[in-house]
């Protein structure tokens, strides 16, 4: 797939971009993860420029982008879209009861301890289940997972890199995405979505289906993405180019730096 295009002078672009794996590079600890200040400054760069059209969109909790981040008011979706903050600052929740989100702690926490290597991450409302510190671990932990599903009525799995997510029925990017298009400053704009992982990929049908440009970042295959860009390193090369082009008019056509993809195993 070719690296994505850059806009030309009038285009209305709104940008709707993946946190880990795409702006940042994955931690062991998720909770270590922090954007530096050129990466959060590129990002406020862009906002402006977009004149908001700009939004995180994330399997994290809105608290924890905007840990990352710095607390910012941009346009947000947390958890796969339970969690919306819209661009005029506006927020909507999705509601599951406390009951189920108690049962599905309870069970994703006897996972964690059975199956050693195994890290949860607590997101109040979700749960995911990182295996990057034993990779072998995964397919035997997806298949005792999905044993639980049938007791968890209000949750589905959602599978990603070296990670398994109990997360709320009904709720993905795609939708999220869907929800934000839908609202000022979105509205016209051509849709921009950067994503590296499978709980990506209902993002990228749903830019699609808006004739806008769906971007893989590494080299995970199959996608529904149109273009690509090989890692973190060039997506923010690629969005600095943006803001140029934005700010300056139509770039020369230069290549992005080449990026070796992050390990699969």
């Amino acid at each position: 797939m070719p690296a994505p295009p850059l806009p030309r002078a009038g285009a209305r672009w709104g940008l709707l971009l993946d946190v880990d794996g795409t702006l940042l590079d994955f931690s062991h600890d998720p909770q270590l993860v922090v954007a530096t200040s050129k990466l959060t400054g590129l990002l406020h760069g862009l906002h402006a420029a977009l004149g908001g059209a700009m939004a995180l969109v994330s399997g994290r909790a809105l608290d924890d982008i905007d840990r990352i981040f710095g607390r910012t008011h941009w346009a947000a979706a947390g958890l796969h879209g339970m969690e919306l903050r819209y661009a005029n600052g506006s927020f909507r929740r999705g509601h599951i009861s406390a009951a189920s989100r108690a049962r599905m702690r309870e069970k994703a926490g006897e996972l964690a301890t059975r199956f050693a290597g195994v890290e949860l991450e607590d997101k109040r409302h979700a749960v995911a289940l990182h295996c990057r510190a034993d990779p072998d671990q995964l397919a035997a932990l997806r298949v005792a997972a999905e044993a639980l599903l049938p007791q968890l009525t209000d949750y589905e799995l959602q599978p990603g890199r070296q990670v398994l997510e109990f997360r709320p029925a009904g709720m993905d990017k795609g939708e999220a995405v869907r929800r934000l298009l839908g609202q000022p400053p979105f509205l016209g704009c051509t849709p921009v979505y950067l994503g590296d992982d499978l709980t990506d990929e209902h993002a990228f049908e749903q830019i699609n289906r808006a004739h806008g440009i769906s971007v893989r970042v590494g080299s995970r295959e199959p996608t529904l993405a149109h273009f690509t860009l090989p890692g973190p390193a060039s997506a923010q090369t690629w969005l600095q180019r943006v803001l140029e082009a934005m700010s300056q008019g139509d770039p020369p056509d230069v290549g992005l730096p080449r990026e070796i993809p992050p390990s699969q195993s």
